[in-house]
C-alpha cells in the first residue's frame, strides 16, 4: 500500500524522488499541504523557474481535457531531464481522476506529477486511486498536535539561536494550530520581535501575539456552533473589551470544526449515533459542551462540515497573511459559519 502515516513524511522525503511519481498531498491543514508539495518539489531537482522543466496546473485546466495532464506528465523536457508537474485547484475531480487511471495502467512515467488535495475522505476517488497504486503515495495532512507544534517551536527558534522558557512556550502554544503556514508565520513573528534577545520570556508572547489567557473563547464558539447570532456579538464584545484577538476564536473555532468534521466521517462510515462517537473520539470534551456537540453532528452533514472547515481555514490563513484586515476577515468569517449553523438548525 502507497500510502503514508502523517509523521512519517519527513522519513519519506529524502528519497521520495527515487520511490513514486505520483504524490497526492491531502487533508485538512492547506498550510500543511501546500509546505509538503513545495519540499517535495524542491527534491525533485527542478528548477520552478524554468518553464520547460516546470509546469504549474490548476484542476480547472483540466475541465474537457483530462487528456492534458496525461500529456504533460508523459512528456520530454525541450532540453532533455525530468519535468516536474504540480497541479493544485478547486473544482470537480473527475477529469483528474480520468487521468490518474491512465497514468496508474500505464509505463512507469519519467516525470514527476504533484497533487495538492483538499480534506479527502477514506472513500474519496483520488484516495482509492493513489493509495493502493505502485507508483503514487498518498500523503495525509493533519492539524498540528502538541508535539508537532514543539517541533515547529524549536526549529524555527533554533535559527534565530533563541532559546524560550516553559511559560512562554506554554503561552505560545495556546496561540498555534489549526494551519502550519499561520503557526510559523506567527513563530517567525516572535522571533522577529525578540532578535537581539537570548531568551524568549512569556512576557514577549505576550506583547507580540496576544494575552490568550485573557478570557475564554469558549463562550464565542459556542455560540457559533448553536447559530446563536445575538450571542455571539455579545461574546465578541467581550472578547474585545479584554483586547484578547478575535482571531484566537477565528482559530479555536476551526479547531472545533476539524474535530467534528473527523467525528461526521467516522459516524457516516460506521453508520453510528452521535452519542457513540461522542463515547469515543469525544471523550476530553467537557461535559457542559457533549450535547452541543451532540447536536451539531445531527444537523451538520459531513459535507457541509468538509465546506465550512475549509472556509475556517482559509480564513486563518489571510488573517495571518493580512494582518491589517484580521479582525474584518475573523468577525465575518464567525458571523458567517453562525449562519450556517442557524440554518442547519433550523432544517434539524
Amino acid at each position: 500500500m502507497a500510502e503514508i502515516k502523517a509523521h512519517e513524511f519527513e522519513r519519506l522525503l529524502p528519497k521520495a524522488a527515487q520511490l513514486y511519481r505520483i504524490f497526492l498531498i491531502y487533508g485538512p491543514d492547506r498550510g500543511l499541504v501546500s509546505e509538503r508539495a513545495g519540499e517535495l518539489a524542491a527534491k525533485a531537482g527542478v528548477s520552478p523557474d524554468d518553464p520547460f522543466s516546470f509546469t504549474r496546473l490548476d484542476l480547472s485546466d483540466l475541465q474537457g481535457d483530462p487528456g492534458r495532464l496525461v500529456d504533460e506528465v508523459n512528456s520530454v523536457g525541450l532540453f532533455g531531464g525530468n519535468k516536474l508537474v504540480w497541479l493544485r485547484g478547486n473544482g470537480s475531480e473527475k477529469p483528474l481522476a480520468d487521468a490518474l487511471q491512465v497514468l496508474l495502467a500505464g509505463p512507469e512515467p519519467e516525470n514527476l506529477l504533484i497533487i495538492e488535495g483538499g480534506d479527502l475522505k477514506k472513500t474519496n476517488v483520488l484516495r482509492k486511486l493513489c493509495e493502493p497504486a505502485k507508483l503514487a503515495v498518498a500523503i495525509p495532512c493533519y492539524a498540528d498536535d502538541v508535539k508537532s507544534l514543539n517541533l515547529l517551536i524549536d526549529h524555527e527558534l533554533s535559527a534565530e539561536n533563541l532559546r524560550i522558557t516553559a511559560d512562554a512556550r506554554e503561552r505560545l502554544l495556546e496561540g498555534l494550530g489549526g494551519d502550519r503556514v499561520a503557526s510559523r508565520n506567527e513563530i517567525r513573528k516572535l522571533a522577529l520581535y525578540c532578535r537581539g534577545n537570548a531568551v524568549i520570556e512569556e512576557h514577549h508572547v505576550t506583547e507580540i501575539i496576544g494575552d490568550a489567557s485573557a478570557i475564554s473563547t469558549d463562550d464565542a464558539v459556542d455560540c457559533v456552533l448553536k447559530g446563536d447570532l445575538p450571542g455571539l456579538h455579545r461574546a465578541i464584545q467581550k472578547i474585545v473589551s479584554s483586547k484578547t484577538p478575535i482571531f484566537l476564536v477565528l482559530q479555536s473555532c476551526l479547531r472545533q470544526f476539524q474535530l467534528l468534521d473527523l467525528m461526521r466521517a467516522e459516524m457516516d462510515e460506521k453508520r453510528s449515533q452521535p452519542a457513540q462517537i461522542m463515547q469515543t473520539m469525544g471523550r476530553h470534551i467537557h461535559f457542559k459542551r457533549k450535547p452541543l456537540f451532540e447536536k451539531a453532528l445531527r444537523s451538520w452533514t459531513g459535507e457541509a462540515l468538509a465546506r465550512e472547515t475549509n472556509r475556517l481555514q482559509t480564513a486563518v490563513l489571510h488573517s495571518r497573511q493580512k494582518a491589517v484586515l484580521e479582525d474584518t476577515i475573523a468577525f465575518q468569517t464567525l458571523l458567517a459559519t453562525t449562519l450556517q449553523s442557524a440554518r442547519g438548525a433550523a432544517r434539524g
